[in-house]
Parts: C-alpha cells; structure tokens; sequence
C-alpha cells in the first residue's frame, strides 16, 4: 500500500476574503468579552474585543495616513505586547505585507533579512539599530495613538494575494523568506478539530513569543477567529506559569517541548482544574514528557508537526493523542527517489501543491519561488507511514548520519534511549573524536540516575550495531534556538568541551 492520504476536499475559503476582517469577524459579536491577556511585569493587561477592533482598525488608518500601502512590505520588530498583533492585522487590513521578526535578532542578522526581503518600512519598539535602512520608520509608541483613529475598513480580494512574509528558524542554513497569502489563516481551520478541538468558550494560553507562527496562529489568531480568549503569560520566570495557567483559568495550553520539560521539573507542577489538553509543536516530543504530564495534569498532551512553509498539518488530536495524523482537509504523501514509497518505508514528507496552507513560494528578491516536484511540495523532513495512515517523523534530510556506509537518522536512536525512566531529552549527532574519525554520541538529559551502561545496554537491545552511540554524556541542557528547536548542529560542541 503506497503512503499517501487523501482528506480533501479541505474547507472551500470565501472568494473576498481578508485575514484581518475573518479574524476579527467572531468578536463583533461579543465586544466585551476578554479578547486577549498579557502578562507584562507580572502584571495582566485586558483587551476587550472592542477594544481590540478598534485598536487594528485606527492602526490602519494611522498607517496608511503615514504613507503605508497595499502591497508595501513592513517589517515588525517588536516584543511580546499587544501592539504586535494589533501591527500585523492592521497591515493585512490594509492589503501591506507584514514581516515579523524577533526583538532579539542582532543588528547583522536583521541587516541580512532587511536585503532578503527589502521592505519599505519598519514599526519598530526600542532604538532602531538598522542605520542604513532608508525606509519608513514607525515607532510602536504611534501603534498605540493610533488606536484612536477613525477605523479603516480592510480590503477584501482574492484569497490567494500575498499577506505575510515568515522567516524560517535557520536551523538548517540560512533563514529563508516564506509569503504566504491570506488564505493561510483560513486553512488554519483544518487544526481546530484535527489538533487543538478548539471551542469559542476556550481560554488558549501560548508561552512562546508572538513572531513565532506558532504563537501568532495557535496563540492569537485562532482564537479570535473563532471568539476565544488568549493569554500570552509572557514571563521567564518558568514556575509563574503554572500560577497564570490556574489564575486564568486556561482550558488549552500551548508551547514548545522545550518549555514543557521545565515546567514539569518545578515544583508547583500540578493539575490545573480547567485545563481540557496542551498542545506541543516546534521539536520532537519525548514519550516520557507527555506521559509525566499526564501525571501532572491528568490531561493528554498532544504534538503536531508543521513548517513555516506550511504550518501544523499533522497532528494528535486529543481523542488519539499517540501519534500524528493527516489533518481533515489535507493530502499528504511520503516520497522516495522514484516516488510514491510503501508504508513502512522511510521518505520524504510531502503536501499537496494545493493545499491552501501552503506559502506561495521563498522570497528571493523580486522572485518568488515554489519549488515542486510532481504536484508535491517536498520538505526536507522525513517520516515512515504506517498501515493505518498515521505517520512516525524521523528527522530532517540534512540530520542523516553516515554509520560505517550507512544512513541513520538521528531520531530513530533518540526514541528508543527516550524510553529509559528518567531519561527527558536526548540529542543525537555525530561526533569527530580524531582527525577523520567519527562517531555517534547520545547527549542526554536526566532525571535521576543517569547510567550510562543501561542506555548503551538498551542501545543494543533496540538497534542494529551500526546505529548504536558509541559516546554518551550527560548534559543539563540541549542547544537550542529561541523558538525551542534543538540545534543539530551544535552538539558535537558539548563533547568537544567536555
């Protein structure tokens, strides 16, 4: 049996459509209600959905009186506050083209996205550092003013216009510009019953920060679409969370694997009363953590996988929360060099070029590019397809491993040594412990009792020889980026400086 699945048709997007009139469209009908909550010095701050209408409505007409126009790229360079959200939307109002980046970007890094994407301006929360931009400069300071402008009326069109360029996260070489169309938050539609079971009387609390996709579409925008509440607990301090997720009364709560592991290591980790499920994407999720948060919470954790290019399109929703699924509305295929493969068969996870979640293509320049190979965008990630349709992620192309002339994913070796009590994270790389001479090291974190000849000892009972580690270190941290990606190709670094 070939591994493809085929869900379509997927929900069939209105012909004039705008991302910011459809997100905001549920609040009309309830203005009072608590639209979104941040945390800000520990402090929550409320915006009504009045409120926030009024907000993204003034802030396009003070934009456009500033010289923004349709089609303008605008990059956003601000923190985890409320005029965020308010920029993106009000830009997508205005049909301008938003590009989010993190605060924490240095001024090289910001320089190099500035040439990739060349906007025509930048809203932007503390001293801009980008000396030589030429452009449009907005302070955040004028977001909030003008929330007291008359409001705009977003402009409708064709779904499939540009609406928002998303930087990838750079894991795996530079990071590359991804536009997507306005369609994209419809198709964002498919996660509400395949992932999250999303309800209008849900409270969504999001850990991350807003110009990652997953905080702006789990976090944000799903929620507003559909007349739900947000809370963005916005704090580094990981044990305040917990204290938020119960204050707030959270029913879903959403973050990085990463994010979950601290939070189960403090020690007010306990149930929260209102809590229904959480929600991981962003890495790999560890059996041990979901099982422990179910110790914890009483509630299934459930991990969905997805690309900036694409967003979540396979996940466990919290009636079978084990393994990844198609979503409803979705076609996907596993393919090998000469094509199709068959299940139980690795390969290269692949969507349907009409897919309405897909990006339009990378950015380069005034280019625009979707690379495609018979009908399918094929990413770089690579999975096995089981008989019933459920899928087994197994690292990225560029992860692979060469053991004594063959390939291993690192993944394959992570799963099993996961399975050790008290073993949480492990990361897997390869290693050059001599001139020319390379091996496979396990770099794991763990609870208790780390024992090293019972890892190597499962190693051996789970894997062929080839694909046993030959090192392993206990380590208090795994490289990461600041999404909660582990970093690959750092962790040779951590036996170099042992």
């Amino acid at each position: 049996m070939k591994s493809i699945v085929d869900f379509l048709p997927p929900p069939t997007c209105p012909a004039e459509f705008n991302l910011a009139a459809y997100v905001l469209a549920a609040g009309h009908a309830t203005p009072d209600k608590t639209a979104l909550t941040v945390y800000e010095a520990g402090q929550p701050r409320r915006y009504s959905y009045a409120k926030l209408i009024q907000a993204v409505l003034g802030a396009a007409t003070g934009l456009r009186d500033a010289g923004v126009r349709a089609g303008d790229r605008v990059m956003i360079s601000i923190g985890n506050t409320v005029d965020f959200p308010v920029s993106f939307l009000a830009l997508a109002s205005l049909d301008a083209i938003a590009m989010p980046i993190s605060i924490a970007l240095s001024e090289s890094e910001t320089l190099a996205l500035l040439e990739t994407a060349s906007p025509a301006a930048i809203i932007f929360d503390q001293a801009l550092p980008y000396r030589g931009f030429n452009g449009l400069q907005i302070n955040v300071d004028q977001i909030g003013c003008f929330a007291a402008y008359p409001p705009a009326s977003p402009i409708m069109g064709d779904p499939n216009r540009p609406c928002y360029i998303i930087f990838t996260s750079g894991t795996s070489g530079l990071p590359r510009a991804v536009l997507h169309a306005h369609r994209a938050v419809w198709a964002r539609r498919m996660m509400w019953k395949g992932w999250y079971d999303l309800r209008s009387d849900d409270v969504m609390m999001h850990s991350g920060a807003f110009n990652w996709t997953y905080t702006l579409g789990t976090g944000l925008l799903d929620p507003w679409a559909i007349g739900a509440t947000a809370i963005i607990p916005n704090t580094q301090k990981i044990e305040d969370v917990w204290d938020i997720m119960r204050s707030e009364q959270a029913t879903i709560f959403a973050a990085a694997p990463g994010i979950y592991r601290r939070l189960l290591t403090t020690p007010n980790a306990a149930n929260v009363p209102a809590l229904r499920h959480g929600l991981s994407a962003g890495d790999a999720l560890p059996k041990a953590m979901r099982a422990a948060w179910h110790t914890h919470t009483n509630t299934p954790l459930c991990e969905a996988f997805g690309m900036t290019e694409c967003s979540t399109f396979l996940s466990a929703p919290p009636t079978a929360h084990v393994s990844l699924a198609v979503q409803p509305g979705r076609r996907i295929a596993i393919l090998g060099r000469h094509g199709l493969v068959e299940r139980g068969k690795q390969g290269f996870i692949s969507i349907d070029r009409n897919d309405p979640g897909l990006m339009l293509g990378y950015v380069q320049g005034s280019d625009l590019q979707l690379p495609l190979r018979d009908g399918w965008f094929q990413t770089e990630d690579q999975a096995v397809m089981h008989p019933d349709g459920s899928l087994s992620f197994t690292g990225r192309s560029g992860d692979m491993m060469n053991a004594g002339g063959y390939r291993v994913a690192p993944r394959e070796i992570e799963q099993v040594l996961e399975e050790i009590l008290g073993v949480q994270e492990v990361g897997v790389a390869e290693v050059e412990i001599k001139p020319d001479v390379w091996v496979i090291a396990a770099f794991v974190i763990c609870e208790f009792g780390f024992n090293e000849s019972r890892l190597i000892h499962l190693a051996k009972q789970h894997l062929a020889r080839y694909k046993q580690p030959r090192l392993v270190q206990r380590v208090t941290s795994l490289p990461r980026n600041a999404n909660g990606k582990l970093i690959r190709a750092a962790l040779p670094q951590l036996w170099n400086s042992k």
